[in-house]
């Protein structure tokens, strides 16, 4: 990744396919399609990552549940509108894809680098057990005036130090990518089952 402006926006992950391909949208000729990647953290728990993949990489009408895959690229997102409002939508976007036997390295399995710029102030608090953390929205600037918007959550030393962060600072970090589920009320009486994707960060700079 000798292009200076990917250089800001890093993804390497591995693991297994869990689902079949879904066509994402086309650009020019080239399909783009979703596949789920469940990928082992260090505890016994995985991530479950939503990856898009050229069909100029793969073939896409195979089947490949079940197989390892290793992906090189850049964790990116995109507003969709629903419910009267735009809702941030994230994945990986792959650039390399290479087949893998098994997991390897759990530790090097999911791995992040974004340099970027702070777009809302963080929010620092503390949980009902004293665990510090904090939220911050990071965006990543693309090529051609794009950027993408990157939920972080920090935690301890790091969630301190982000609280004190203003908007439009620099801050490069180092992480990996969780997905977690959570619960969106939709009415009165209706809830839905969703998954949100952020940078579990484990070091960061602030860069002057």
């Amino acid at each position: 990744m000798t292009d200076k402006i990917i250089e800001n926006n890093q993804v390497s992950i591995m693991g297994k396919i869990i689902s079949g391909f879904v066509f994402s949208h086309e650009v020019f000729g080239e399909g783009f399609y979703m596949v789920d990647v469940s990928v082992q953290r260090l505890s016994e728990s995985t991530d479950t990552i939503p990856v898009m993949i050229s069909e100029r990489l793969i073939d896409v009408t195979q089947d490949y549940q079940g197989e390892y895959i290793q992906i090189f690229g850049q964790f990116r997102s995109y507003n969709r509108h629903e419910e009267k409002k735009n809702r941030l939508v994230l994945s990986v976007f792959a650039r390399e894809i290479s087949f893998v036997d098994g997991e390897g390295d759990k530790v090097k399995s999911n791995q992040i680098f974004l340099d970027g710029y702070i777009c809302k102030t963080p929010i620092y608090r503390r949980t009902p057990l004293g665990r510090e953390i904090s939220d911050m929205l990071l965006a990543v600037n693309r090529p051609y005036g794009k950027s993408d918007y990157i939920p972080c959550i920090c935690w301890g030393r790091n969630a301190r130090f982000t609280s004190g962060f203003e908007v439009g600072g620099h801050v490069q970090i180092w992480g990996r990518i969780q997905s977690r589920e959570y619960v969106k009320k939709l009415d009165d009486e209706t809830t839905e089952k969703r998954v949100a994707y952020e940078v579990s960060v484990s070091k960061l700079e602030y860069i002057d």
